[in-house]
């Protein structure tokens, strides 16, 4: 006899207690009653509108995703080597982390830079240094990836020079710029300019892009940081989009039509250890994001693909025994396969510890190779919908983050709800109660808090980054000694009065200005000097 579901007996009374990372209660076993599911209203076919399923109709069937690991250190030589070494392995797009010096517009001989030229990223001064690390590197075949915000726009313009010197039309380029300067007032830290002029910037970068450049994704809105400056998966959506909320608003404010740019807009997530709860979060983000631009702004069905890169989790590797990051990243990649993301970086085992070594990007990239074509989970659209469990998951996280994105449209934005301190309180009380509950042993990390072997970390090589900062600092110098002083001055002059900023708009589009710096091969520190002329630096309130 077949008996309903409804005659299973409940979960013991004594049954210990479990929940997600995000404090969602896990039960014992779900059953139909606990996810009813209106297909056409919350799930809907993969490449259809709310997308919960997926942006494209075949998803990896048809086209894997774009396998893009992150890399940069020390030289522009040093990079490019490492790019090629990738690309030979079979890495299909590029993506660049800058030094702290680049991200905060200091020029590698500033006494502000000392001892952190090439330390966390590649060292970029003029378009030169950019030339040098793209060097013979296929820019109209390749799309690149920046991960870089308050010198954007600068790092972008030095992309184009580099392009039209090269003969490459602009309109074949791809590629995404970070540019989610309210991440940094939140999380990061790498802000200069207080958020009235970063954030109209941003919104000339749009309209710049959609004209100018039209397969360049202007802004990657990250909650990849957010999580990983201790956020919960709930706050890692919420906060994602009370940002994105703040950036179309004040582009639609600007005059710019919705589906004129917002096609184009990315977005960046972690891929953290709980299986079910990523791959879930994912599928609730495209849910969320649909119904916000529908809702909210109009949007057309393509105007409301959430299109997202993903990064496996670094906050989650651990210096002790690297080598479990290996099966770390591993269970982050499927999370974030299953989860249907667009593109993917897995971290190197080793990065705990340092800047990966070459073996261990190179393994990175094989993780995500073998599950791409080894463990069958590309070969049907969605594979987790229909789980009970999952689809619960996936209704609590969108619930749960919509009532915190709530919070924040009272507080009226995202722009208050930053100055207020309400993104960084909550982020800090999550990362403070995971801790305790990683020293209480309520949260398990294999050979941090269990299973330890009392093993130190393994020693491992580091670049020698006074040779690299020394070599850095000549190349700029030369730089300075072989370009026209007078053309550099006169190109910043007219950037300063373009971006005054006095009457709470630019005088002039700011953008080609940048650009005509960077083609008379300004630094990218005397463009910043340049802006904060005008704008003056941010300073958060105590």
């Amino acid at each position: 006899m077949t008996v309903p579901f409804t005659h299973f007996p409940s979960t013991p009374a004594d049954s210990p207690e479990r929940a997600t990372p995000s404090g969602i209660p896990v039960a014992a076993v779900y059953r139909p009653a606990d996810a009813p599911i209106d297909y056409a209203r919350d799930l809907g076919d993969p490449g259809s509108f709310p997308f919960t399923r997926g942006v494209q109709s075949t998803m990896y069937r048809t086209r894997i995703w774009t396998m893009r690991q992150y890399a940069g250190f020390g030289t522009a030589q040093e990079t490019n080597r490492r790019f090629k070494l990738l690309l030979e392995a079979g890495q299909t797009g590029l993506s660049v982390a800058f030094d702290l010096p680049t991200q905060m517009g200091f020029d590698s001989d500033s006494p502000r830079a000392l001892g952190e030229v090439g330390r966390v990223g590649v060292a970029i001064d003029t378009v030169d240094d950019l030339h040098q690390l793209l060097e013979g590197l296929p820019l109209d075949r390749v799309s690149t990836s920046m991960t870089i915000n308050a010198t954007a726009a600068t790092l972008l313009a030095m992309y184009l020079v580099v392009a039209e010197e090269r003969g490459i039309a602009w309109s074949a380029l791809s590629g995404t710029i970070q540019n989610d300067i309210l991440k940094e007032y939140i999380a990061r830290g790498t802000y200069i300019y207080p958020p009235g002029p970063s954030l109209d910037l941003i919104t000339e970068l749009f309209a710049f892009c959609a004209a100018q450049v039209p397969q360049w994704n202007p802004i990657s809105i990250s909650g990849y940081h957010i999580r990983e400056a201790g956020s919960t998966a709930v706050q890692e959506l919420a906060f994602t989009f009370a940002d994105t909320i703040e950036y179309v608003s004040r582009a639609v404010r600007a005059g710019l039509a919705i589906d004129t740019f917002a096609p184009r807009l990315s977005f960046f997530f972690a891929a953290h250890s709980d299986l079910f709860e990523e791959a879930a979060k994912f599928r609730a983000a495209r849910r969320m994001y649909a119904r916000l631009m529908r809702e909210r702004f109009g949007a057309s069905e393509s105007s409301a693909r959430l299109r997202f890169h993903t990064q496996t989790g670094g906050v989650t590797l651990t210096a002790q025994q690297p080598l479990n990051n290996v099966v770390r990243v591993t269970v982050q990649t499927l999370a974030a396969v299953l989860g249907g993301t667009q593109s993917l970086h897995t971290n190197g085992y080793d990065e705990a510890l340092a800047l990966p070594t070459a073996e261990a990007a190179t393994l990175a990239l094989r993780t995500q190779q073998v599950v791409a074509y080894e463990s069958g989970v590309t070969a049907t659209v969605d594979p987790l919908a229909g789980s009970y469990y999952v689809e619960r998951l996936t209704d609590e996280l969108e619930e749960r983050a919509t009532a915190l994105l709530q919070a924040v449209d009272a507080m009226g934005g995202a722009e208050r709800a930053i100055a207020r301190g309400f993104f960084q309180d909550e982020i800090a009380k999550s990362a403070y109660a995971l801790q305790l509950r990683v020293e209480r042993g309520e949260a398990v990390v294999v050979g941090v808090n269990k299973f330890e072997d009392g093993a130190e970390a393994p020693p491992l090589s580091t670049p020698d980054y006074s040779r690299l900062e020394r070599e850095q600092v000549e190349r700029v110098h030369r730089a300075r000694a072989r370009r026209d002083t007078a053309a550099v001055q006169g190109a910043l002059a007219v950037l300063r009065g373009a971006a005054d900023h006095s009457s709470g708009a630019f005088r002039a589009p700011v953008m080609p200005n940048i650009i005509a710096a960077v083609r008379a091969r300004a630094t990218i520190g005397e463009i910043s000097d340049a802006l904060a002329a005008s704008w003056g630096v941010y300073r958060p309130a105590a």
